[in-house]
């Protein structure tokens, strides 16, 4: 059976609302899914790919739809060339000395963008879909998205890796924006 058969129909799936900064539950750690979990956690699954494929975004952590639980999805690839990616408790298990600078935006922080500096390769462990753990090495974009994800269950937004006077500038203005849209 393939875990992604649900993908086939995703543009007609309603899409699971996103949260917006500073909700509480962005700054909790997530707590670790149990094998009893993941009913629920197969249920999230169709609504969290559809908000985040139609946002457009590439990754979506549990604690942006209000799920206090430590999985997240990813996918870096365009259009028709989709690559699912679903991540359960994950960890980086090893990182690269060798740092890169990307952009970075956010979903919970809608049109707010900065540039952090993260390991530029990663190593991670993780558990599938299917309940087995596996390792994957990965570069590039999708080190860098995963790790923006892993950092979500952790309680962690990309405002928090750059500077005191960028992050208070960008949340300042996303609150202004999310006023101004009420």
């Amino acid at each position: 059976m393939n875990a992604f058969a649900f993908l086939d129909g995703i543009d007609a799936v309603e899409p699971t609302p996103i949260l917006i900064a500073p909700q509480p539950v962005l700054r909790k750690v997530a707590r670790v899914v149990r094998p009893e979990d993941m009913p629920e956690l197969r249920a999230a699954l169709p609504g969290m790919f559809s908000a985040m494929y139609k946002a457009p975004g590439i990754g979506l952590a549990a604690p942006q739809v209000g799920l206090s639980m430590r999985f997240a999805i990813v996918d870096v690839a365009e259009g028709e060339d989709r690559a699912p990616f679903v991540m359960i408790n994950p960890e980086v298990i090893e990182e690269s000395e060798d740092e890169s600078i990307r952009e970075e935006g956010c979903l919970s922080l809608p049109n707010q963008y900065a540039d952090v500096m993260r390991p530029a390769a990663i190593r991670m462990r993780y558990t599938t879909l299917e309940g087995t753990t596996e390792e994957r090495e990965m570069d590039d974009l999708l080190a860098t998205c995963v790790q923006h994800e892993i950092d979500h269950l952790d309680g962690i937004l990309f405002v928090d890796h750059i500077s005191a006077i960028k992050r208070n500038m960008i949340m300042r203005r996303l609150a202004k924006e999310q006023k101004a849209r009420r």
